[in-house]
């Protein structure tokens, strides 16, 4: 009788442990996850940073073209001791715009997983964070989740924060930034879509992404979709119709068309139809770091002939390392090869990388563009400056 007992205990036990770690798993496996994902990797010579780098970087509107932070299970409010950017972190790196990017599918073999796009990594870790059950299935709902996140980060951040729509809603938060008070913001955000999956094949979801906030484009992702092919996906496709008609109505909009993570085709075909700007929010460049994902000396001139930006990152496959001196090498080209005013930061924080610093260490690459010989109207322009004039030019009016 004893021996049965037991038996029926070994087996509820057996039958419960399972059922208890899915039970509290989101309590833990996001932040081990991100963990895993978004590593700092400090330099192994730490890079000096003079009274004068910050003093100059105190004087500087920082701006960057790409950060994943939505994704993620942290209160953007709070400093957070896993990945790389929150308000805290941002405010203490002097940034004072960032472009936010909804990532809605990534496939199971990352930026190697041609062939695995049904495999789809969002997935499971937004149903661990408990993403309401319309996102599970809908790349349309999972980027309206994040737009309503960052608003809901707007709304408690008591006016620190604003969410930037328009021209003049840039114009207005410089404006009252400068004036300072006690009540003025200090950080301004901008959402972006990265991979233009999110439409779901409508033209109809593209008005509402945009009425949800949404005034970058990106058309591709680590697949390729409806709208274009991706550098990193099976057919190396170019815009599809349905892309043509797509890019046209984003600008329209209001909307930059971001190129990051398209094929070569794609990025061909956008330049040879956009009338505005056309950007990469984060990439690197072939000059320094030969590879697909990276962007080729034709291209940076097809992107400066637009009036767009490159946004340079911070991993080790856009600039070939994982020290802030290699990102400040592939500034350096671009800025040779294409002018300094169509330069800008494309970190990636938050995007499943390493990166050398968190948001709280922009100084850093002040200093390495001050010791590159880099003038301080350069570097004010790289650092954010162009980032700001372009959206002051392209956004909605009102």
């Amino acid at each position: 009788m004893a021996g049965g007992v037991t038996r029926r205990r070994t087996l509820l036990l057996v039958l419960l442990v399972p059922l208890l770690a899915l039970a509290v798993a989101p309590l833990w496996l996001p932040g081990v996850v991100e963990r895993t994902y978004n590593p700092v990797h400090p330099p192994a010579a730490p890079v000096a940073v003079s009274d004068a780098d910050r003093a100059l970087h105190a004087r500087l509107l920082v701006a960057d073209l790409h950060a994943d932070s939505l994704l993620w299970d942290r209160d953007l409010l709070a400093r957070g001791t896993r990945g790389h950017a929150d308000l805290p972190r941002l405010l203490e790196g002097n940034v004072a715009l960032q472009v936010f990017s909804a990532v809605t599918q990534a496939p199971a073999g990352g930026d190697s997983g041609r062939g695995q796009e049904d495999l789809d990594r969002v997935t499971p870790l937004i149903v661990a964070e408990l993403w309401p059950a319309r996102t599970w299935g809908s790349r349309l709902q999972r980027a309206m989740y994040q737009a309503f996140l960052l608003q809901q980060v707007e709304a408690r951040s008591e006016g620190a924060f604003v969410v930037i729509h328009s021209a003049a809603g840039l114009q207005h938060y410089l404006e009252r930034r400068a004036a300072g008070g006690a009540v003025a913001p200090r950080l301004a955000g901008v959402l972006a879509l990265e991979g233009a999956q999110a439409l779901e094949g409508s033209l109809t979801n593209l008005e509402l992404l945009h009425a949800a906030g949404y005034r970058v484009l990106g058309l591709a992702h680590l697949t390729d979709n409806e709208v274009a092919g991706s550098v990193h996906g099976r057919t190396q496709g170019g815009l599809t119709p349905f892309g043509r008609l797509v890019v046209a109505r984003a600008e329209e909009l209001g909307m930059l068309i971001d190129v990051a993570h398209s094929s070569p085709a794609t990025i061909d075909d956008v330049l040879a139809l956009a009338r505005g700007p056309v950007i990469a929010s984060h990439t690197g460049v072939r000059g320094t770091a030969d590879n697909p994902r990276n962007l080729s000396d034709a291209q940076l001139d097809g992107i400066a002939k637009s009036g767009g930006l490159v946004g340079i990152g911070f991993w080790e496959v856009a600039v070939g390392g994982e020290d802030p001196r290699d990102i400040v090498r592939a500034i350096r080209y671009a800025a040779d090869r294409i002018g300094t005013a169509h330069v800008a930061l494309g970190s990636d924080f938050d995007g499943s990388v390493a990166t050398p610093f968190d948001a709280s260490g922009l100084v850093q690459l002040t200093a390495l563009l001050r010791a590159d010989r880099f003038t301080d109207d350069d570097i004010a322009a790289i650092m954010g400056g162009n980032v700001l004039s372009l959206l002051a030019a392209t956004l909605p009016p009102r």
